[in-house]
C-alpha cells in the first residue's frame, strides 16, 4: 500500500473527506509476551525493534513494542495484568491481529462519520499529548475481535516524521544497543509495506461484512472469487476484496464454502475460539527472490509446493503476459523454483508470492510475501496449488 501523499491531486479534496485514508498507520498484535515476540519477528523477518512503551516509560497497564521495516509498523502489545484485554484475548485466540489502524486527517471526524454510517464504537476519541505534539485515536469494531482505529497526528508525531524515525507517540522511547537491529540493517530482508490484510469470517457472513465496508468505511468491491476459483477436491472458500476509495488499502474477506472436508477458513475459526479475525498479512517486496532467500536463511518456514507446479506455470504465465503485450517474467526461472515461489499473471502484469506456515502453534496467523510486476490481483492462477499445499499441512495437523 502506498501513501495518499504519493498520489497527485490527492490533497485538498481528500482532506475534506473524513474517511480519506492516508496510510496504514500501524497493525497492532495482541501477544502473550511482547518482548519475546519482538525478538522472533526481528530475527526471523528482519524487523527493527525500534521503540518500546513499558513500565520504564510510564506505561503501567501494558507493554508495547514498535517494530518497523520499510513503511511497515507493527505494535506488539502484552498486558501487564490478567485483566488487560490483551491478556484475555491472547488466552482465547493466541497471538494475533487486534487493530488495523488507518492514518486520517482528523481521527475524531472519521470516527463520527463511521458511526453515522452505522459503525459500533470500539472506543471514543483519545488524545495523547506532550510537548512534542499529539496523537488522536478513535476506534470502531469490524468482524470478530478486530478493530479499525483512526489516527491523526500533529507536531513531532506526524506520520512523515515517524517514518523518518521520530517517536511513535507519547510514552514511547527509542531502543538502542541491540545487535539484532544492527544485523538487520546490514542484512535487510527488503519488506516495504503492507499490501493487504485478509479476514476470515463465518459461513454466510462474507456479504454482511462486504456491505459493512461499503456502508461504514465507504470502501468498494475490488475483486470477487467464488468456490469455482478457490477449490480443490476436498475444500473450497469464497472471497471478496474490499478497497478504500483511492485503492490504497485492500481488505479481502473470506468465508468457507461447501466441501468434502474442512477448508482453511474453517480450521482458522476452529482454533480462533470460533471467532472471525485477520488470517494473514501480505507484505510487499520489490525483490521476491532476495526477500524469500533472506527469510529462508533466517529459518522462516514456507508452504512447500510440488515440483509438478513448475511443469506448467511458465507456459500459463507467459501465455497470459504475451496475450496482453507484456514482457516475460524477468526473474530467473530456476531460482524461482529453488526458492519455491509461486508466479501468476493477469492483463496488467505478473506477481510473485509465497506464504509462510503458521507463525505460532495455533494455525491462525501467517504472512504472505508478495512482489508485484504490474499485476494488481491476488494470484488466482495459484489458488489450486496453494490450497492443495495448505491441505497437506492441515492433514499433518489432523485438521482436514
Amino acid at each position: 500500500m502506498t501513501t495518499l501523499a504519493a498520489h497527485p491531486g490527492a490533497s485538498a479534496k481528500a482532506a475534506t473527506d473524513p474517511l480519506a485514508l492516508i496510510d496504514v498507520d500501524h497493525v497492532q498484535f495482541y501477544v502473550g509476551n511482547a518482548k519475546q515476540a519482538a525478538f522472533f519477528y526481528a530475527h526471523c523477518f528482519g524487523f527493527t525493534i525500534d521503540q518500546v512503551s513499558d513500565l520504564t516509560t510510564g506505561s503501567r497497564e501494558a507493554a508495547h513494542y514498535l517494530l518497523t521495516q520499510g513503511n511497515i509498523r507493527i505494535i506488539l502489545t502484552s498486558g501487564l495484568s490478567v485483566e488487560h484485554p490483551s491478556s484475555i484475548e491472547s488466552a482465547l485466540y493466541g497471538d494475533g491481529v487486534k487493530d488495523v489502524a488507518f492514518t486520517v486527517f482528523d481521527a475524531e471526524q472519521a470516527y463520527r462519520r463511521a458511526l453515522a454510517n452505522g459503525a459500533t464504537s470500539a472506543y471514543e476519541p483519545r488524545v495523547y499529548r506532550d510537548d512534542l505534539g499529539t496523537v488522536t485515536m478513535a476506534g470502531v469494531r469490524t468482524y470478530g475481535r478486530v478493530v479499525h482505529s483512526f489516527v491523526s497526528r500533529t507536531g513531532a508525531y506526524e506520520l512523515a516524521r515517524v517514518k523518518q524515525g521520530a517517536l511513535f507517540m507519547p510514552r514511547f522511547r527509542k531502543v538502542t544497543g541491540l545487535e539484532v537491529n544492527d544485523y538487520n540493517t546490514r542484512h535487510p530482508c527488503g519488506l516495504k509495506y503492507v499490501d493487504h490484510l485478509v479476514g476470515n469470517v463465518e459461513l454466510g457472513k462474507m456479504n454482511h461484512w462486504v456491505r459493512w465496508y461499503e456502508d461504514v468505511l465507504e470502501f468498494k468491491l475490488f475483486k470477487h472469487f467464488d468456490d469455482k476459483d478457490i477449490s480443490t477436491e476436498y475444500s473450497a472458500l469464497m472471497s471478496k476484496v474490499m478497497s478504500s476509495g483511492n485503492n490504497l488499502i485492500k481488505m479481502p474477506i473470506n468465508e468457507p464454502a461447501e466441501g468434502k472436508r474442512k477448508s482453511q477458513v474453517e480450521e482458522y475459526l476452529d482454533w480462533h475460539h470460533h471467532t472471525p479475525g485477520v488470517q494473514h498479512l501480505a507484505l510487499r517486496t520489490d525483490d521476491e527472490l532476495h526477500s524469500i532467500a533472506a527469510l529462508r536463511a533466517r529459518g522462516v518456514d514456507f508452504l512447500i509446493l510440488p515440483d509438478a507446479y513448475y511443469d506448467k506455470v511458465w507456459e500459463r504465465v507467459d501465455k497470459m503476459l504475451t496475450a496482453h503485450g507484456h514482457k516475460p517474467v524477468r526473474e530467473d526461472h530456476e531460482r524461482v523454483k529453488e526458492l519455491g515461489i509461486l508466479v501468476d499473471a493477469d492483463d496488467e502484469g505478473y506477481l510473485l508470492q509465497l506464504f509462510t506456515k503458521p507463525l505460532q502453534d495455533r494455525p491462525t496467523l501467517f504472512f504472505e510475501i508478495i512482489c508485484r510486476r504490474g499485476s494488481q490481483s491476488f494470484g488466482k492462477g495459484n489458488f489450486k496449488a496453494l490450497f492443495e499445499a495448505l491441505e497437506l499441512e492441515q492433514e499433518r495437523r489432523g485438521n482436514l
